[in-house]
């Protein structure tokens, strides 16, 4: 995908002056650089003292050793999946080439390179995502528990690899701070990791091209933070980043500097991107888990390095924390809202972790767990590691008093969230929030009003998720489009208008007028916006407990137009539509589970499922990833008066 001259006037349309004079700035730079590739300081007698104390790799549950060791087999045989595509080239991987296209990045200085078009690269997130390292952080790993060096010896293999392949802003891999960040934090744990082994050393503090390599990256984040509009989940990435190795790799002249620049920037755009509440402000929930892993990496390596951490970072994670439990269902499932793209901050578990229950049990081990909290059953490899360096969030010394929930919030009045609860693990997400964060919005999707309705951790009404973000536009807006989400569309556009994949250039504004979830026996929820020019969408919930019956009443009032109101059922639900009338059923642990869905009558409904031209009747797992599901479309007419322009959808859950 190429960008037009028209997306680059809608991009800076939504910049300030003084991001318009910082992105300047660093055009110049770029062209400075370009002719100026320094070698950097030479650095002597440098050694590596961020290791993990006595004891750690010991407390690390048995069940969680050996699915990171199954998983570590797996690399050392050359196997992996990233994104839906299988790869068996990771024994001697080539770090610029895409296996889902078959293209090969150019080779050329980096901000010369073109990575956003799939024509000319291949799909950039196919190649980065190997070259972010975490997969050697599994091998590091396995090598810390299992004591092999072939686990060792790999990873040195393909650290020299890479490191010979992508000379300093040389290619592909030196254009996004994201990436870099990420990568330093992987280097910092496989250093750890590899402590015990003899080459530890000669591989990093003694190898004068890994000392290059790091010092370039430190030197790269330094110069091209992601400012203004960009200052997303990126920034913080890359400040993650750039404190771990300023702490763990604290070797050159300007480490000091790097790494009080990055514990700033840290503090100050924790607070930027995460709402008083807790939540993230992308409302977009992996990006919530993404910023929390990271943040709590960083604090481990200053911790580790006795750096001093402000009490304000402590604190916003720690009310991260808590709304990740509030929210989660009773299968510790978060809401699957906004963009998602599998993005962790640091991996060294296998297959089969859950990465909710691994990041709740961290958070009881550095805050404490409060009695609301649900119960994490599931054991994980990184809460001991992480908790090793961490110090208690009690015993920081800096930590604020702080007042936290006495009892499981259900509704996040800044963040526009209020989760709904019912009988027999019944779960309800209603979206009254901002549109996204920051003027472009990136992770954004047109959902206001939209609901998510599980029933024991199934996808009964499911959002659908986001499969792709560079390459497919066409997908691409179907999953962030009002019709991909379980709400009202309006003469057929969206509620919020897009200016290409990650950039909203009109924002609907949505207001919660009703959240009462603590009613006796009926939790209740109201909202409206003002996305749709001339009409107002209002939409009312209402769960009543006894007679586990969810109710939905969209109004439409102003103007009179077609309507169309989507219902996307999870992949797990068999439907069976007749007249307005859905029967719906599916299978929970051998249990076979059934709801009836009574489907407003003014309007004609059809199922859709798998269809391409145009996209509906999909979910997707995960990145890269889709699957055929059922979605159910009722068309009609509202003429605006509180008679015709009001839709009854009632969703009654059997026993």
């Amino acid at each position: 995908m190429t960008l037009s001259t028209g997306w680059y006037l809608r991009r800076l349309s939504r910049m300030g002056p003084r991001e318009v004079g910082g992105r300047v700035g660093d055009t110049l730079r770029r062209r400075r650089w370009r002719s100026v590739r320094p070698d950097g300081p030479a650095v002597t007698g440098a050694r590596f003292t961020a290791v993990l104390p006595a004891g750690t790799i010991g407390a690390v549950p048995p069940d969680a050793a050996k699915r990171l060791v199954a998983e570590a087999d797996r690399l050392m045989d050359g196997h992996a999946e990233y994104f839906g595509v299988d790869r068996d080239d990771l024994v001697d991987p080539d770090w610029w080439h895409d296996p889902k296209t078959g293209r090969r990045a150019p080779w050329g200085y980096a901000f010369d390179v073109p990575y956003r078009d799939e024509e000319a690269v291949g799909d950039i997130k196919q190649i980065w995502e190997l070259s972010r390292h975490q997969y050697l952080t599994v091998l590091a790993a396995a090598y810390a528990i299992t004591g092999d060096e072939r686990y060792a010896e790999r990873v040195a293999e393909h650290l020299r690899s890479w490191w010979a392949a992508n000379a300093p802003l040389r290619g592909v891999h030196w254009t996004s701070g994201i990436e870099l960040g990420i990568r330093l934090l992987s280097w910092v744990w496989v250093r750890r990791l590899l402590d015990g082994w003899p080459g530890a050393a000669g591989l990093f503090e003694g190898n004068p091209v890994a000392l290059r390599q790091i010092w370039h990256h430190q030197r790269w984040l330094a110069a091209f933070p992601s400012r203004g509009s960009s200052a997303n989940n990126h920034v913080i990435a890359e400040a993650a980043g750039q404190l771990a190795a300023g702490c763990a790799f604290g070797w050159f002249p300007s480490s000091a500097r790097w790494r009080a620049d990055a514990l700033r920037s840290l503090e100050r755009q924790l607070r930027a991107n995460t709402f008083g509440s807790g939540l993230n402000r992308e409302l977009a929930t992996e990006y919530h888990g993404l910023v929390l892993e990271l943040g709590l990496a960083a604090v481990a390596e200053a911790d580790a390095a006795g750096v001093p951490v402000p009490s304000t970072v402590r604190l916003v994670l720690l009310r991260m924390t808590d709304a990740l439990a509030a929210v989660v269902d009773d299968r510790l499932r978060p809401p699957r809202q906004g963009d998602s793209d599998d993005g962790h901050g640091l991996i060294v578990d296998g297959a089969g972790t859950d990465r909710w229950g691994s990041l709740l049990t961290t958070g009881d081990a550095v805050f404490g767990r409060l009695d609301w909290w649900p119960e994490v059953t599931g054991t994980d490899v990184r809460t001991p590691l992480l908790a090793a360096l961490v110090r208690p969030y009690a015993k920081a010394g800096t930590a604020p008093a702080v007042s936290r929930p006495a009892s499981r919030p259900a509704h996040f009045a800044d963040a526009g969230m209020t989760i709904l609860r019912g009988p027999e693990g019944i779960w309800c997400r209603c979206d009254g929030g901002p549109h996204g964060f920051l003027s472009i919005a990136a992770h954004a999707h047109a959902d206001a009003l939209s609901v998510e309705v599980r029933h024991d951790g199934v996808d009964v009404l499911a959002d659908p998720g986001t499969f792709c973000y560079h390459g497919q536009p066409e997908w691409r807006q179907y999953f962030r489009s009002t019709l991909g989400h379980n709400t009202l569309q309006w003469e057929g556009g969206d509620q919020s208008v897009s200016g290409g994949p990650f950039l909203w250039t009109r924002h609907a504004r949505s207001r919660v007028l009703v959240a009462d979830t603590a009613a006796e026996g009926v939790a209740r929820w109201c909202a409206e916006h003002d996305g749709y020019e001339r009409v107002t969408h209002r939409r009312r919930v209402e769960l009543t407990a006894a007679s586990r019956e969810l109710r939905v009443v969209d109004e439409v009032r102003g103007d009179s137009g077609a309507v169309r109101l989507a219902f996307h059922l999870g992949p797990a639900i068999a439907a069976e539509l007749v007249g307005n009338r859905a029967v719906l059923t599916w299978t929970r642990d051998g249990e076979d589970r059934s709801a009836a869905l009574d489907l407003p009558e003014q309007l004609s409904w059809r199922a859709h499922r798998g269809e391409s031209e145009p996209p509906l009747g999909w979910y997707s797992p995960g990145f890269g990833r889709k699957e055929p599901s059922t979605t159910l479309v009722g068309s009609g007419f509202a003429d605006g008066t509180a008679s015709a322009g009001e839709f009854t959808t009632v969703l009654r859950f059997r026993g």
